[in-house]
């Protein structure tokens, strides 16, 4: 019923057409989604953008693109890089055949900073 207390939260303050409701976001405390995907096309990108927005945590398998395009792999790696950054995510590499990219929620530790 989230959708009727928003309604109901905008016909209490009598909001017109230019004015907004900030609307909270919502994570359930204590529950990350991993997910462990391969990208074998640069059209796997989507699916995976797609993941990350959703609020999962993935382990990207990159070795299958990355021995038959290398072109390829670093488009696909480069329009992920741009939604973490849209998103306040993380985008790692964790050796040559692996990424993790996380939700703004989850950040990675890259050891003790100066």
């Amino acid at each position: 019923m989230p959708v009727k207390k928003f309604l109901d939260k905008i016909k209490s303050k009598g909001l017109g057409k230019d004015e907004f409701v900030e609307v909270e976001e919502k994570v359930e405390e204590g529950k990350v989604k991993v997910r462990i995907e391969s990208l074998r096309d640069y059209s796997d990108t989507d699916r995976v953008q797609e993941l990350i927005r959703d609020g999962n945590v993935v382990f990207l398998r990159i070795k299958d693109l990355r021995q038959k395009d290398i072109t390829e792999l670093k488009k696909s790696v480069d329009k992920l890089r741009k939604t973490c950054v849209a998103m306040n995510g993380d985008i790692i590499g964790v050796n040559e055949d692996f990424l993790v990219i996380t939700p703004k929620f989850a950040k990675i530790y890259r050891g003790k900073t100066a």
